[in-house]
């Protein structure tokens, strides 16, 4: 399968918002399934977009996978500082998992970061759930950094991300 990262043009905003969020639906990561308020987070690739690079993966002419690459602790950074690139929300849509849409999405993030003056290290939260995305991030090099863990919604203790880092 012939993959290409590239950013996403808005007639593609409600297809990698519909994938996103059926990625983290099918995956049982939401909480409370349809009604959870992160959903709607995932579905705003318009929102994402003004305040982000949202990346897209193409294969056979249509987009099957998505990322947020946050520049040196932009705005929508959650535990990236000054340096610091994250990545957030990747989703490839079920269909085409087990193709390596999914780690060309990540590398793609990666070589952006390296072009980013200044930029020293990539940064990500990630759900314990998430084994697939986890192979992905150590297969590239990334590592565990359990100090930076932390919970986005206090309330539910049992949601704490766990976090990952690449020096380059």
């Amino acid at each position: 399968m012939d993959i290409t990262i590239r950013p996403l043009s808005p007639d593609e905003y409600a297809d990698l918002g519909d994938i996103t969020a059926q990625a983290y639906l099918t995956d049982g990561l939401l909480d409370f399934g349809e009604s959870d308020a992160y959903l709607g987070e995932l579905r705003d690739v318009a929102k994402r977009a003004v305040a982000a690079e949202v990346l897209v993966a193409v294969a056979e002419g249509r987009v099957v996978g998505g990322v947020t690459f946050v520049p040196d602790g932009g705005a929508m950074a959650d535990i990236a500082t000054t340096g610091e690139a994250e990545i957030r929300m990747l989703a490839v849509d079920h269909a085409a998992r087990g193709r390596g849409i999914g780690e060309a999405l990540v590398r793609d993030c990666v070589e952006r970061a390296r072009a980013v003056e200044g930029c020293v290290r990539v940064v990500l939260s990630t759900q314990r759930a998430m084994h697939s995305a986890h192979r992905i991030y150590e297969r590239l090099g990334f590592v565990r950094t359990p100090a930076r863990d932390w919970n986005p919604v206090p309330h539910l203790p049992d949601l704490t991300l766990l976090t990952y880092e690449l020096t380059l």
